[in-house]
């Protein structure tokens, strides 16, 4: 008598594998844009990531799927942010949740600055950004406009260009002070407040002429690359 024979269901650990592989890929490429902006290379993730560069190549065949991933999972942070802030039962506090949040992420990481730059030319990835953060980010303004804390005339526009503004002095002066932009942001907020709410006070301190010597210099090095 002939008995049938059954094939074992093929192993699931090497699919298990593969996505803790592309985890680690991804966080380790998050950790040096962070660090160094898009001149790392793939080479670089593997290293960081623990894993050979081929196994690199098969999860994304090239840098930029790579800074896709990445992109994509910052855009979730971001969200996350500002349906956070949303949930501030005090409308100036969850602007300012909001605002600090934004700033401090982009400060600390500066290869998301880049990354948008360079994905200034895929128009459907710009507007899934927009779409997708914009309407918390508008409910919160408005929010914040109705409770009478925030210039009747300040729009939501108006607050992406206030948090590339912070961002580009933190870029500016992160060479010689990686905190200073938090001044800056204070000022900000006190520039789009009424006075139903009070000023945020300066807890940092300028940059010195000196630094500011240091960080043109370290600017200019920067562009020559």
């Amino acid at each position: 008598m002939n008995h049938a024979t059954t094939t074992p269901a093929p192993p699931r650990r090497l699919r298990a594998d593969a996505v803790r592989n592309q985890q680690r890929i991804v966080a380790a490429a998050r950790e040096l844009f962070a660090d160094h902006g898009l001149e790392i290379t793939l080479d670089d993730v593997a290293e960081r990531a623990g894993v050979g560069v081929g196994t690199v190549y098969r999860r994304f065949a090239n840098k930029k799927e790579l800074i896709t991933e990445v992109f994509d999972q910052h855009l979730v942070d971001f969200a996350e942010a500002a349906e956070g802030a949303l949930d501030n039962p005090d409308p100036w506090l969850g602007l300012v949740e909001f605002f600090e949040n934004a700033c401090k992420h982009l400060a600390a990481n500066r290869g998301f600055g880049e990354v948008m730059l360079e994905l200034e030319e895929d128009p459907a990835r710009f507007a899934e950004l927009r779409d997708r953060i914009r309407p918390s980010v508008t409910a919160i303004v408005e929010r914040a406009r109705e409770a009478g804390a925030v210039h009747p005339d300040i729009t939501t526009s108006d607050f992406f260009a206030l948090i590339h503004m912070v961002n580009a002095f933190a870029e500016f002066a992160g060479p010689v002070n990686a905190e200073v932009w938090q001044r800056y942001m204070a000022v900000t907020l006190n520039g789009v407040r009424t006075d139903a709410v009070p000023r945020r006070p300066l807890l940092v301190d300028p940059l010195t002429d000196e630094e500011v010597e240091q960080a043109k210099a370290a600017g200019c090095v920067g562009r020559r690359r």
